[in-house]
């Protein structure tokens, strides 16, 4: 197919007849002459529709424009065509939890000399077509951005927390909410549900599209200068199609434009591109518009003025068909199975409604992969949660409890969308968060997130660790070059080291070890001779046979016969923490241990 990447980036198969093209192809210009990246700042009127159906990302792509800090995150500048032109750009997304770097080339799929999908109404402007491509290649291909939500592209762009309004039962104060979520720099979108297919991008009678993504760009309220001086609340949409189609009131050249003063209306008229964006009354979006998409960069309580310090928890999970893939309640046999996530709620609101205290926190669950699978036939999955409230367990919980227990809080609905989430005001406590698809033995993966209020103090233990924290990171990488420890390293160091060996003897081993290190380490590197391991290893107290020095050096020196600072230290944690083991189990101080098969695997598993 000739929306899929093959190749460096994409093939060179035709398209409808044409060519795909490099925007520059030394020494010449193969699409256009003059050809900018950006032209005067990246900005919405850039962003015009082509032939594929991805308005979704489109309207995520013209809320990023109205926030150039978050814009020039997604959009590294001083990249251009002219300095240090190297015939690719680089754009930079947060993909589960992480924010990658795509790189793409700029060969453009065209049909009879002009761009086939996203352009700027500037013909030689080419950031949007290019940022869409490097979406594309991160998702496999333009086709698999053949519809979508725009929720999706916002989070890809922020790493920020989605939030899904239904218009027909919006929350209290909902003009309130939008307001302060657009100062706060939230991105938002609008759609109109469709019933059937047929119904997809029909306009209704004041020439709105059905199925189609609105950006949302601004609010306001303007006071009538007739009758009774009342005041108005105004929204302001961009459609990326590039075009206006409402027909209703406040749309260009109509008879409300009349009902307020000159300035308000030079001020408004002057926000809005003339054709791509268009005012309309807040009831009539209210009326017209069913469903309103929110991300908030920060899951900040909207509904306050209090601004509070929020702490997040991410865990990475996937379902296994025959193991963790339980389905939902309806399947009581299996949905004790799933994933089970603890969570500790214990800062109250200040503004908890009513005598009872209650946390806010939101949680998201995010299907991961699905988008690219679609080729395969793969589909998002219809995904939910259900939380309840903990009374001790410390274990797995089983089914038994489930049976007899019901859930404290869920989502609303299980859907078919990448991501559900869900703002809940719960007690302070213990809960279990159980992720699920709707249907069992659905196998795939996913990231569940959870923002909750941080406590405004640390305890006295807290305190203390972090005062013996600041004195290790300051003292035992100093004088050495490295970029810090791997997750295996780390893993080493809390599974063999547990609450017996004391945060004291953790701080003295690491300045040991360290000194150690520097002692036999080559003119400050990071790095020490397989054969200086030995030495290294009998200075650190550890007294082993050739066979063991055998298996360090093979275990952790590289092709040079050299030992990183990283591998040196978990190798070192290692050694501590099996030295420690046996001698808690040889009481007769005899050198010889007796340990059953439960006690060997505890000792061993982690090796």
């Amino acid at each position: 197919s000739p929306l899929q990447f093959q190749g460096r980036d994409l093939s060179l198969k035709h398209v409808r007849g044409d060519f795909w093209k490099r925007i520059l192809q030394l020494p010449c210009f193969e699409i256009c002459e003059n050809p900018q990246f950006i032209i005067d700042g990246a900005n919405r009127t850039d962003i015009c529709q082509g032939e594929l159906g991805d308005c979704w990302l489109l309207a995520a792509i013209a809320c990023l424009t109205v926030n150039e800090k978050l814009l020039y995150r997604v959009i590294p500048p001083d990249q251009s065509f002219t300095q240090n032109y190297a015939g690719i750009f680089h754009f930079q997304f947060w993909r589960y939890g992480e924010w990658v770097d795509v790189l793409v080339d700029d060969r453009l799929p065209t049909c009879r000399g002009q761009l086939v999908f996203t352009k700027s109404f500037r013909k030689n402007e080419f950031w949007s077509a290019l940022l869409e491509k490097a979406y594309a290649k991160l998702h496999g291909s333009y086709e698999a951005l053949k519809g979508g939500n725009t929720l999706e592209a916002m989070e890809d762009f922020t790493g920020g927390v989605t939030e899904f309004f239904e218009l027909s039962e919006p929350p209290r104060e909902l003009y309130s909410i939008m307001r302060k979520a657009l100062e706060r720099g939230s991105l938002m979108g609008c759609s109109i549900d469709v019933s059937s297919v047929s119904e997809l991008e029909t306009r209704t009678e004041q020439g709105l599209v059905k199925g189609h993504a609105y950006s949302i760009i601004g609010l306001t309220e303007v006071r009538k200068v007739v009758a009774n001086k009342a005041k108005v609340r105004l929204i302001r949409l961009r459609n990326p199609w590039g075009i206006v189609l409402w027909k209703g009131p406040w749309c260009p050249n109509s008879k409300e434009w009349s009902t307020i003063s000159i300035a308000d209306q030079e001020n408004l008229k002057k926000q809005t591109v003339e054709s791509s964006e268009f005012w309309m009354s807040f009831d009539d979006f209210q009326r017209n518009f069913t469903k309103l998409e929110m991300c908030n960069l920060t899951p900040d309580a909207l509904q306050g003025e209090e601004r509070h310090s929020w702490m997040v928890s991410v865990n990475q999970g996937r379902w296994v068909r025959g193991s963790s893939a339980g389905g939902c309640r309806n399947y009581p046999d299996t949905f004790w199975t799933n994933p089970q996530y603890r969570m500790k709620l214990y800062e109250e609101d200040d503004d908890s409604e009513g005598s009872q205290e209650t946390c806010t926190v939101v949680v998201a669950l995010m299907q991961k992969g699905r988008r690219m699978q679609r080729q395969q036939g793969n589909r998002f999955f219809t995904i939910g949660f259900s939380i309840y409230k903990m009374c001790g367990q410390t274990q797995h919980l089983q089914k038994d409890f489930f049976l007899y227990t019901a859930s404290t809080a869920k989502c609303k609905t299980y859907i078919n969308l990448r991501e559900v989430t869900e703002r809940f005001h719960l007690p302070p406590g213990e809960y279990v968060i159980i992720p699920t698809t709707f249907e069992p033995h659905q196998e795939g993966e996913f990231i569940l997130r959870r923002k909750l209020l941080e406590p405004e103090e640390e305890t006295e233990e807290e305190k203390q660790f972090r005062v013996i924290f600041k004195k290790i990171s300051g003292e035992v990488n100093s004088e050495i070059k490295t970029e810090g420890f791997s997750l295996e390293t780390c893993r080493s160091m809390i599974a063999l080291m547990d609450v017996s060996f004391l945060v004291q003897q953790v701080l003295t081993s690491a300045r040991v070890f360290q000194l150690i290190f520097r002692r036999y380490t080559k003119d400050k590197t990071c790095s020490i001779s397989s054969f200086e391991m030995r030495n290294a290893v009998n200075d650190a107290g550890f007294h082993l046979n050739n066979q063991l020095y055998d298996i360090i050096a093979m275990r952790y020196a590289d092709e040079h016969l050299n030992i990183n600072f990283d591998g040196y230290i978990c190798c070192f944690v290692r050694l501590e923490g099996m030295f420690r083991a046996f001698n808690a189990f040889d009481k007769d101080g005899d050198g010889i241990i007796k340990l059953n098969v439960l006690e060997w695997l505890q000792l061993t598993m982690y090796s």
